[in-house]
């Protein structure tokens, strides 16, 4: 058990306030009178101050602040941090559970005094990592509902998101053909019949001096994009594909499928020949897929110390080593028991949810911003351009100033599409915390239909460890109250 809330311990004050927030009253020297105020309470010692008054807390984690910080907690100096909410630690979920992780591995403490939570507790530590589960699954519900509407407006034949193919724009709720991108878009079929490359594609509209719709260069996945999309012939199909992770889609059911029709670019025949060629290319080159996860890979471990395997056609996970071995059904059924007594204490659950709803207002602010930035670049972009046609600077003038913008139009444009699904997301029928918790309690009832994925993500969110010996096992909780730690709930076995 460790002992991080013994008297005289040293602690960090984490000071993150926007420009925004200090215009709405809240300074940076509020913040830092309330965390010193608490540690003074804990009978703790504050040994660092790390300012970072007017930065995004889109991305902390490489800031110079973040750094030192880290660096403090790595040698000792500090063993915790102190800091007004969640929020102010960070915005990026992947960020807070990379602090979460880094804290745990190095046996800090992190203390957001408005949500209660103090991982100096047994009880701070299981609500700091509940409060990331029960957010994950309200990202997905909202997700959920949000897809029922795109499903409503693409059998209607509705434009998704108010984007066109390339060489098409939208003009009265109609596909209409946009010239120079149509040229484009033509010129890179005849392309492709004569190189047979992609690449080979790009290198040429590139040389060309032709561009994408944002103005970059044209690359083989570009091509790809714009060489097998169905509108080039005719018939516009989209909401046709869907997230399944971070860098994995599906393809959705044909009953899910929006149509419009559009006046075609090139023949059919002439898409169907370019096609085909793309078709065989890709079958060539298509790899075996990974084989299926199961539930505890990773996770499950013998008592002799190796990891437990699932062999192939076999219905348990076996340990190499000892020949020691539990029924995949027996173990997920002991699992699923114990998940249960995470969903005990709703009324605290519920107020860190709700206090999450509120970052809307703030998530809408930044979306504001990044939108009005947008304007600024391309203003001074346009700026520059004049003063370069009227020779009022030279072309390696021109060149030092307008790279440097463009590149950062890019980035700007490129990042705009998150921000306004991020802000979409939270728009369309928010989750109510009793939802979440109406959810998490009927985890049992849910988790026969679940998704092999979706156990997946329930279980590392929980679950650090599971140890299995000779008719009984133990599971270690990630953030598990001490009192839970200390009985570490064994449970017989049927036999395996």
């Amino acid at each position: 058990m460790r002992e991080n809330t013994a008297l005289n311990k040293s602690v960090g004050i984490w000071i993150r306030v926007s420009t925004d927030d200090q215009a709405k009253g809240e300074s940076p020297e509020h913040h830092e009178d309330r965390a010193r105020s608490y540690a003074k309470s804990r009978g703790w010692q504050v040994k660092e101050m790390y300012d970072l008054a007017g930065q995004s807390g889109k991305a902390v984690m490489q800031h110079p602040e973040a750094k030192r910080m880290m660096k403090d907690i790595e040698h000792g100096h500090i063993t915790g941090l102190v800091f007004s909410k969640l929020a102010r630690l960070s915005r990026n979920r992947r960020e807070l559970e990379d602090f979460s992780e880094f804290f745990k591995k190095h046996n800090a403490d992190l203390i957001s005094l408005s949500e209660a939570i103090d991982t100096s507790t047994a009880g701070g530590r299981m609500f700091f990592h509940l409060l990331g589960v029960f957010a994950q699954w309200e990202r997905e519900e909202i997700t959920e509902r949000v897809n029922a509407s795109v499903l409503t407006r693409a059998k209607l034949g509705k434009s998704i998101n108010g984007t066109s193919p390339y060489g098409y724009a939208w003009k009265d709720r109609k596909l209409i053909i946009k010239p120079e991108e149509a040229a484009i878009r033509r010129k890179a079929y005849e392309l492709f019949l004569q190189y047979r490359r992609k690449g080979q594609v790009a290198k040429e509209l590139n040389a060309a001096g032709y561009r994408t719709r944002n103005g970059n260069l044209w690359r083989d996945t570009s091509i790809l994009r714009i060489l097998d999309e169905s509108s080039a012939k005719g018939v516009y199909v989209f909401n046709t594909m869907r997230l399944t992770g971070t860098w994995q889609t599906e393809l959705k059911p044909e009953s899910e499928w929006g149509r419009a029709e559009c006046p075609p670019i090139v023949s059919e025949d002439l898409w169907n020949q370019v096609n085909r060629i793309i078709e065989e290319q890709l079958k060539a080159w298509k790899k075996p897929g990974k084989p299926p996860v199961h539930l505890f890979s990773g996770l499950a471990h013998c008592s002799c110390g190796h990891k437990m395997y699932v062999a192939a056609n076999t219905p348990k996970y076996f340990c190499r080593k000892c020949r020691n071995k539990i029924a995949i059904v027996d173990l997920e059924n002991i699992v699923r028991e114990e998940l249960k007594m995470f969903f005990g204490q709703s009324e605290r659950v519920a107020g860190h949810l709700q206090e999450a709803n509120r970052n809307l207002t703030e998530k809408s602010a930044l979306l504001g911003t990044h939108q009005r930035e947008i304007v600024k670049v391309r203003e001074e972009m346009h700026q520059t351009h004049q003063l370069y046609l009227h020779k009022q600077i030279s072309g390696d003038g021109f060149r030092d100033f307008y790279t440097p913008a463009e590149e950062r139009l890019n980035q700007l444009v490129t990042e705009l599409p998150k921000l306004e699904a991020e802000v979409d997301l939270l728009k369309v029928n928010k989750l109510s915390a009793d939802d979440v918790l109406h959810e998490s309690r009927s985890l049992d009832k849910q988790w026969p239909t679940m998704s092999i994925m979706d156990k997946r993500k329930v279980v590392e969110a929980l679950i650090e460890k599971i140890v299995i010996s000779d008719g009984a096992i133990d599971i270690t909780y990630s953030h598990l109250p001490t009192s839970i730690e200390q009985c570490k709930n064994q449970q017989r076995l049927g036999p395996g």
